[in-house]
């Protein structure tokens, strides 16, 4: 299994990232860190820690995140973020999720916000998680992954990748890449996969509405293409069993 993190000027975080994934019980692969045009240390705290660096100098993490799942040739992609902080079983997990099922194309979990007061982390956690993978479980008529507590089979990647709207940096990269897997593929939400991450996108207003325009421009390409009651319609009338 190889772990792909997106990184931009964001060393600090990304070391303690890189420390907790070195300490797996069970230890990837190979780390693959894309370097999205930094100008910190990002690069050079990725490869101490001995990960392998590939430089992705369109800035956005649409883009940074397809260059590293490009970099996998085979296997599991497992993706999180430079602030995630994965317990020690994460990828244990993972691989027992998709052993146990080899017709899953993907799975995802939510996470815990570290670095917030308690209160305000337990509501984050309650209405901004909930909401995002209730909300975009109806947009997208499937289960939407986290782009922080993630995982796919290489050869789904390998379906979709030219769909990705990998070059448009306003559009979250983990909904979009649950637009082009379709309602019909297998995703699953795992309620005890799950990563501690920072709560900085709470930290003010303009970063909170940042998302909500990204999430609105992820919508909009997406349902240009397929609107949801399309979506939902191929979903029900598909006979695939059980999917997440």
């Amino acid at each position: 299994m190889t772990v792909v993190v997106p990184a931009r000027d964001d060393a600090a975080h990304l070391a303690r990232c890189l420390d907790a994934l070195a300490r797996q019980s069970h230890p990837p692969f190979e780390v693959v860190v894309v370097d999205n045009a930094s100008t910190d240390a990002t690069a050079e705290v990725a490869r101490a820690a001995g990960a392998r660096v590939v430089h992705e100098d369109r800035v956005g993490i649409p883009a940074a995140a397809s260059r590293g799942y490009d970099a996998v040739e085979g296997g599991i992609i497992a993706r999180c973020d430079a602030d995630s902080l994965p317990p020690g079983d994460w990828l244990a997990r993972i691989a027992s999720v998709f052993d146990a099922d080899p017709t899953l194309s993907a799975v995802t979990g939510a996470g815990t916000f570290y670095d917030l007061p308690p209160v305000r982390g337990h509501l984050a956690r309650v209405f901004y998680m909930r909401g995002y993978f209730w909300g975009m479980r109806a947009a997208v008529a499937n289960v939407p992954l986290w782009g922080s507590n993630m995982a796919l089979r290489v050869s789904a990647w390998h379906g979709v990748r030219h769909l990705v709207h990998r070059d448009d940096p306003q559009v979250h990269d983990d909904t979009d890449l649950s637009f082009q897997l379709g309602s019909s593929a297998r995703v699953r939400y795992d309620r005890a996969l799950t990563v501690g991450v920072s709560g900085r996108t709470f930290q003010s207003p303009a970063s909170l509405a940042r998302r909500f325009r990204w999430a609105r421009r992820t919508l909009e390409v997406n349902w240009a293409v397929s609107p949801p009651w399309e979506r939902w319609t191929h979903r029900m009338l598909d006979p695939a069993p059980d999917r997440g």
